[in-house]
């Protein structure tokens, strides 16, 4: 068998070579006549006649045009040698088309489009080729034959072969993905249909052919779909073309309507009968209907639903009643065999074997239904056992009615697995696979009326997925517009748009901006791209990369992952993941060992990616293939579970991808060092955009593109341990949505290789007084997934002009700016102190507004100053050529009825005595410092007094004076209104500062003709905060460190760090501790010492202090806090100097009088002895002169104390003595009862005996102790006989002491512990033995209205 470069031909190419030499030479002789040779073009192929028409109408020379002559003789004698060379044809005489082949080949010679509709075994795949070479078709083209699957195309060839006595390669030849047996004598050609859709890429009038014959039509694939439709096409363009329509019955006429000529006459249509037998149809739905009597006698039909497994299991019983014979049984999927095949089991069935069929099932498995069988065999198989492959020996049929129908959802862009009810046409197809061997019986487990509903065909998969790679290959064949192409049923408008899409995803579209100019201005290409137009919604333009997509023979989104890998430098390696996932898996798992193989696969998985396992799993492959034989390597698939022809058809398909990359020039061969895995996952991530996720939370869930929910499919490596952002090579929705072949990625590669598929959000525009621009927060999703979530973003690169007003107001109106510009500081300064106008006379508009402001800039900077930066690079050239433009006149700044804010009405100093304190104003109402500061240097803090404050400053004193007259009762505010004219003639009257305002207030009122007003009738409580003088403290630099509006309440929390303050600026004054007091050391105190702070003289209290090591001297702020503290530390000191034995001052007291001491709440007989002690020396150092500042005079006081102590210590403590056991005996029998009255007398008891009782109380009160116990006692024995009577008394002593409490409220609290609240305290105690004990007589005349008195005159 010859071929184009066999010998032969060699001489006519030299003679053609130098035929067009010399041509070129005898150029100027005379023109040689083509026409004879155009003539006898009609006897060589079609497309040798293509290239000698091209080489004639290039050849001028006589020598070219007679070597062309030669070539086109020796073409005519090969097609004649082929012709004579075709064996005899023999039909076989058991075939229903042997029958018709006549009628057949009539119609194929009478018509262009013919449409052959047979039943399964009716001989048409087999035959129609012979009757078509019969009728002389395959000579001037070969007769294409094309098949669905590739074992058919190689099955076929191989029967038709062996019928004409042939070897594959001679007349009868195939071509398949991974195998070419095409000769140059072959007539019939059996090929997938895919590689005829190769085949138009290349032959777009598809003249390698005479005869087309479509097989399986019915099947209404992608392809063939396609293939009916450019044929439809083609056809007028190749009237020498004949096309034959091979289907079973189902809905042939379609077909021959889609083939209609011009005059809408459809094609003619040959139906060809199967051998088959008569197959019964049983209708069994999955209910049982039963009659139900009720107790009244109604009688009513219930109905039950049966469970499919159940339902089958009966239909198999009723079927296996019927006769010998095999069961095949459809299901839906794979989980519905396994509990079908684990429920017929356990029927027990003698003599019955279950075979499951499915396609995931290992390829020896899949062949056990095909071997020998001597049981019965109930076959479980998916709609697989349909069309695809036909089960020898099936008397009967059981059809559940459902399948797994693969849909494209346009809404999630998933290719979803749902259960469906089957049309009509599978139905039949199911039930016609029992009427092939004898009379068949189909039960159906659902109603003739449901049957009847369904619908009569299966949707062609052209409506029901994605339409990317047709599109593709459209528009590089430049078929025009989708939606105008004659598919036999058009795809839904959606599915156009979606697959557009996804090519414009891959970036293989141009867009249409840039189409029309492509289209406005071709620049070489093809000549039907020139002068076409622009790109619309359905008639895209491929860009370079979609041209390189086209040349790849994988789905589109496989091929880009190989562009971007060869610019990533990953070819190798993803190579071989696209190869894998252009197949099916080779990992098997037979059902009875999955344990086994997931073990055996378990080493090669990869914790982060599914993608990288194929690596391993290559590699691994690839290494035993070196060193086994081909027998070793087989029998290891087997062991590994690996399917052989699998791993052969990855190693085919690799191959065969070099040779396309390599014809691309790309080389992977060349690519050094091995990629990253980054580098792989990126490559593999821009073919995997829309089917990305997002896990968020803690659950396994994640959110996919167009808000799809899906997880992880479990036979991942990551389903137990997901990652937060996944890519999956497909989202497929069968019982949930899951995610196959996964890998973990990072969310910036999918913003940098998504980049012009991104939609971005911005929110929440600020000013960023660091960047010194406009900043947003950018939200940038991929179909719905967030990609980027609040990243901040110069806001100018989104809305320039916004970011311009932006930066104008915050930065230049409102100074949230960080700059050095000499206009900047002085305009801040000019309009601050404008500002302060403002808030002194406590209203706004004195300064001109923000938007004056921003107009002023607006009209000078240009529309770029948009940030910081690039107001800088304005900046930095106009003001060398104009430095005041920018700079604000300070007389623009205020309005003109600004005069009443004057110095004399808001001054910026206050003075009080020699010191001078600044004021500061705010206008704020509800801000702490709201109205007027008074800012105090702590140092002085101590030395300053409330006095005239309560005036305020003159620019506020009207408006006080009227809040004042407003806070009065409403008695007196009656006499005083109207309040502002009455506030204005008050203020006439008083004078500043003489008196206290509230009292020069009142008197001034009464003058006016108030009635009733007092100074106390005034509630500056009432009064707005901005009324009263806010009191600050601040530091060294000026920040203010605390702040009241109560003056006594600021000292006092501030008291600590006012003395450290004071400590500070006194210096050498102080002076460390030390054991003993002498001239030496400390010597002599002063009394004052003068210092500065602030420029200030302040006077300071130097006083010693009492420390742990001895005594140290302090400055202190007040002089009461140094009087005080010398008074602390002198009774310290003598204390110390000072001691008692406490046993010797005991010894002797009777017995019932020394456990009454020793059992003393207070720390028994040592705390009595030295809280006597402390009474004593504190007295004794009062009498004789008190605290002393020189060490000379506390020796002569400590002489003069020391002798005197232990005699008065030991009387006080007799004195007590003799009262304790009666405290006792109270306070027993007060344990024993319960009440108010009782915890009145328990109080009473605390207040005469508290801690330190006898230093705090002294012996002038404590000496009365025994006539209080007694009353108390006294107290009891009435309080038996006569409860209220004392509870009467009680209620008297309750209101004195309510009286009390009252008044102490109203007292400053360094007030309320003083020696005369002590002394109303012990006359409430004699108050008491007046009213329960009056026969014991009292120390002085008292009652409830002489304490009352007492209480009045605290102060």
């Amino acid at each position: 068998m010859a071929t184009s470069s066999s010998p032969e031909n060699r001489p006519a190419r030299s003679r053609r070579r130098r035929g067009g030499r010399g041509g070129g030479r005898d150029s100027g002789g005379p023109r040689v006549d083509k026409r004879p040779l155009y003539a006898r073009l009609d006897g060589v192929t079609f497309s040798e006649a293509r290239t000698f028409r091209k080489r004639l109408s290039r050849a001028s020379a006589p020598n070219a045009i007679h070597a062309i002559g030669e070539d086109i003789e020796l073409a005519r004698l090969r097609l004649e040698e082929r012709r004579g060379n075709l064996p005899d044809i023999t039909y076989p005489a058991g075939l229903p088309v042997s029958a018709r082949r006549d009628d057949i080949a009539e119609a194929i010679e009478a018509n262009q489009v013919v449409v052959i509709a047979g039943e399964t075994g009716s001989g048409k795949t087999t035959q129609i080729p012979k009757i078509c070479l019969e009728l002389g078709r395959g000579m001037h083209g070969k007769i294409g034959h094309t098949q669905p699957r590739r074992l058919a195309a190689r099955t076929v060839a191989e029967r038709i072969a062996e019928e004409l006595g042939e070897k594959i390669g001679g007349h009868v030849g195939y071509a398949i993905r991974f195998d070419d047996r095409v000769g140059r004598d072959t007539a019939v050609k059996l090929m997938t249909d895919g590689i005829l859709l190769a085949e138009i890429q290349r032959d777009r009038l598809l003249l390698d052919y005479d005869t087309i014959i479509i097989d399986e039509a019915h099947e209404r694939s992608l392809n063939i779909d396609f293939l009916l439709g450019y044929l439809k096409r083609l056809l007028p363009k190749r009237p020498d073309l004949k096309v034959i329509i091979t289907s079973a019955t189902i809905d042939p006429e379609r077909f021959a309507e889609h083939f209609a000529d011009a005059d809408g006459k459809p094609a003619p249509i040959i139906e060809v009968s199967g051998r088959t037998y008569p197959v019964e149809i049983r209708y069994r739905p999955l209910h049982r209907e039963e009659q139900v009597t009720r107790k009244n006698g109604q009688v009513e039909t219930r109905v039950t639903d049966i469970d499919q497994i159940d339902g089958v299991v009966d239909a198999c019983r009723e079927l296996m009643r019927e006769g010998d014979g095999d069961i095949l049984v459809f299901f839906s999927g794979e989980r519905d065999i396994r509990e079908a095949a684990e429920a017929i089991e356990g029927q027990k069935w003698r003599g019955v074997e279950v075979l499951p069929l499915f396609g995931r099932l290992s390829n020896q498995e899949q062949h056990r239904v095909f071997g020998p069988h001597s049981q019965r065999r109930i076959v479980l198989a998916t709609n697989i056992a349909e069309t695809s492959l036909t089960v020898p020996g099936i008397h009967y049929v059981v059809d559940t009615g459902t399948a797994r129908i693969s849909r494209y959802s346009t809404r999630t862009k998933v290719q979803r697995l749902p259960v469906e009810p089957v049309s009509q046409a599978s139905a039949n197809q199911r039930s016609g696979r029992c009427g092939r061997v004898a009379d068949g019986i189909a039960i159906r487990l659902y109603a003739e009326d449901d049957f009847l509903s369904r619908p009569e065909f299966t949707d062609p998969e052209i409506q029901r997925t994605n339409l990317a790679s047709v599109i593709l290959q459209m528009a590089n064949l430049g078929l025009g517009d989708i939606s105008a192409f004659p598919f036999v049923d058009s795809p839904d408008h959606k599915a156009i748009r979606d697959g557009i899409q996804l090519l414009d995803e891959l970036g293989a579209l141009e867009p249409a901006a840039d189409a029309a100019k492509s289209a406005d201005a071709p620049k070489g290409g093809s000549s039907e791209s020139k002068g076409a137009p622009a790109r619309t919604a359905t008639d895209p333009r491929l860009t370079a990369t979609g041209r390189e997509l086209a040349r790849i023979p994988v789905d589109p989104r496989l091929a880009r992952m190989l562009v971007e890998a060869h610019t990533n430098g990953a070819l190798k390696a993803v190579t071989v993941i696209v190869a894998a996932l252009s197949l099916q898996d080779v990992r098997e798992r037979p059902l009875e060992k999955q344990a086994q193989a997931d073990q055996a696969h378990a080493r090669f998985k990869d914790s982060t990616s599914d993608f990288l396992s194929y690596l391993k799993l290559w590699d691994h492959l690839q290494t035993k293939r070196r060193e086994l034989s081909g027998n070793q390597f087989r029998k290891l698939c087997q062991r590994e579970f690996l399917h052989y022809m699998r791993v052969r058809e990855w190693q085919d398909l690799i191959r065969q991808l070099n040779q396309v990359v390599a014809d691309m020039g790309w080389n992977w061969s060349a690519e050094g060092n091995e990629p990253s895995p980054d580098a792989i996952h990126q490559s593999l991530l821009v073919g995997l955009l829309s089917q990305i996720g997002v896990r968020e939370g803690e659950g396994k869930e994640f959110t996919g593109p167009r808000n799809t929910k899906f997880l992880v499919h479990p036979a991942s490596s990551l389903s137990k341990k997901p990652p937060r952002w996944v890519m999956a090579a497909e989202i497929v929705e069968t019982s949930r949505t899951f995610a196959r072949d996964a890998a973990q990625i990072q969310p910036q590669w999918v913003e940098k290789l998504a980049g012009h598929l991104l939609k971005h959000q911005y929110s929440e525009p600020h000013w960023s007084t660091k960047r010194g621009a406009a900043m947003a927060y950018q939200k940038s999703t991929l179909y719905g997934v967030p990609v980027v979530v609040d990243r901040a973003v110069p806001y100018h690169r989104v809305d320039p002009v916004a970011a311009r007003e932006m930066f104008i107001r915050h930065a230049l109106v409102d100074g949230e700016w960080t700059t050095h510009h000499r206009f900047f500081s002085e305009n801040r300064d000019k309009l601050e102190e404008a500002a302060q106008l403002e808030d002194k006379a406590r209203r706004r508009g004195i300064v001109v507004d923000d938007d004056t402001l921003y107009a002023f800039y607006d009209a000078k900077l240009p529309a770029t100053a948009t940030t910081a930066a690039n107001f800088d690079r304005w900046w930095k050239k106009t003001s060398s050529k104009n430095p005041d433009l920018l700079d604000f006149d300070p007389a623009a700044l205020v309005n003109p009825d600004s005069h009443d804010v004057s110095e004399n009405a808001f001054p910026d100093m206050w003075r009080q005595g020699t010191l001078s304190f600044n004021l500061a104003y705010r206008f704020e109402p509800g801000a702490p410092d709201d109205g007027v500061t008074l800012h105090i240097p702590v140092p002085l803090l101590a030395g300053l007094t409330p006095e005239g404050f309560d005036w305020l400053v003159p620019g506020l004193r009207q408006e006080l004076v009227e809040s004042l007259i407003r806070t009065l009762p409403k008695v007196a505010r009656r006499s005083v209104v109207p309040a502002p004219d009455f506030a204005a003639r008050a203020l006439n009257m008083m004078t500043p500062y003489a008196r206290p305002l509230r009292e020069s207030l009142a008197d001034a009122l009464r003058q006016l003709g108030g009635s009733g007003i007092n100074a106390a009738d005034f509630d500056v409580a009432k009064l707005p905060a901005h009324l009263r003088f806010n009191f600050a403290t601040i530091d060294r630099r000026g920040d203010v460190t605390d702040q009241d509006r109560d003056l006594v309440a600021l000292q006092k929390r501030r008291s600590g760090q006012v003395t450290n303050a004071v400590s500070k600026a006194a210096g050498t004054s102080e002076h460390e501790a030390v054991r003993e007091w002498t001239a030496d050391n400390l010597g002599a105190v002063p009394e004052t010492v003068e210092n500065t702070v602030d420029g200030q003289k302040v006077t300071a209290y130097p006083t010693l202090v009492a420390t742990k090591n001895g005594v140290a001297v302090k400055v202190m702020p007040t002089e009461a806090q140094a009087k005080a503290s010398l008074v602390t530390a002198t009774l310290t000191m003598l204390l110390r100097d000072c001691p008692v034995q406490a046993k010797s001052m005991v010894k002797g007291l009777p017995l019932q009088q020394r456990v009454a001491v020793d059992s003393w709440p207070h720390g028994g007989s040592g705390g009595l002895v030295e809280d006597c002690r402390v009474a004593v020396v504190r007295d004794l150092m009062l009498a004789n002169g008190g605290p002393v500042r020189d060490p000379e005079e506390y020796r002569k006081l400590r002489d003069a104390v020391k002798p005197k102590a232990p005699a008065q210590v030991r009387q006080l403590v007799v004195g007590l003595a003799a009262a304790l056991p009666a405290y006792y005996r109270v306070a027993s029998q007060l344990d024993e009862w319960s009440g108010p009255a009782i915890d009145d007398m328990k109080g009473q008891l605390e207040f005469m005996l508290p801690k330190g009782a006898v230093a705090r109380h002294g012996w002038a009160h404590l000496r009365h102790l025994p006539r209080y116990l007694e009353a108390m006692e006294i107290r009891l024995k009435d309080m038996a006989r006569d409860p209220d009577r004392d509870a009467d008394l009680e209620d008297e002593v309750t209101e004195v002491r309510e009286y009390l409490d009252a008044r102490l409220e109203k007292l400053p609290e360094g007030r309320r512990r003083s020696s005369a609240v002590r002394d109303i305290g012990w006359q409430i105690q004699e108050l008491r033995v007046s009213l329960f004990a009056q026969r014991l007589g009292t120390a002085h005349s008292v009652s409830p209205t002489r304490v009352r008195k007492a209480i009045d005159k605290l102060r």
